[in-house]
């Protein structure tokens, strides 16, 4: 089984399984056992029937935003970003930054937005702040 999940907008999800069925497995009620999972209830769940899972996957993510707004009376302020990366080793770079910026934080439970930018990269502050500026 391989299943992605694709944003469809306002904080709402579709989810896409593929399935590859053993011999005698009955399609309907794996479809069933799937859409009634509590992973999968609350989106919409599309399940998918195919030879060979391994041909589909892709480690690979991508995002793109864009924001164009107002800033005090000055019109057309356009952002843009866009990512592509390859999500494990991602999960694991992130992970590593964060374990690192800990050992640096007083005792304690901290979320990601109250650990110092700095104390997620590798090395000294003094030597980084001299090559990031």
């Amino acid at each position: 089984m391989l299943s992605m999940t694709i944003p469809a907008g306002a904080g709402v999800h579709r989810r896409m399984v593929y399935v590859e069925l053993e011999p005698g497995a009955n399609f309907d009620s794996i479809v069933q056992a799937i859409k009634s999972d509590d992973y999968f209830v609350k989106d919409e769940t599309m399940v998918v029937q195919v030879d060979d899972v391994n041909a589909l996957l892709d480690m690979g993510h991508g995002v793109v935003m864009e924001r164009k707004g107002v800033s005090g009376v000055t019109h057309n302020q356009m952002f843009a970003f866009r990512m592509k990366i390859n999500n494990p080793a991602l999960t694991a770079q992130i992970m590593t930054a964060c374990g690192r910026a800990a050992m640096r934080q007083q005792p304690g439970a901290y979320t990601m937005p109250e650990i110092p930018v700095m104390d997620l990269l590798p090395g000294n502050r003094e030597t980084l702040v001299k090559r990031l500026v």
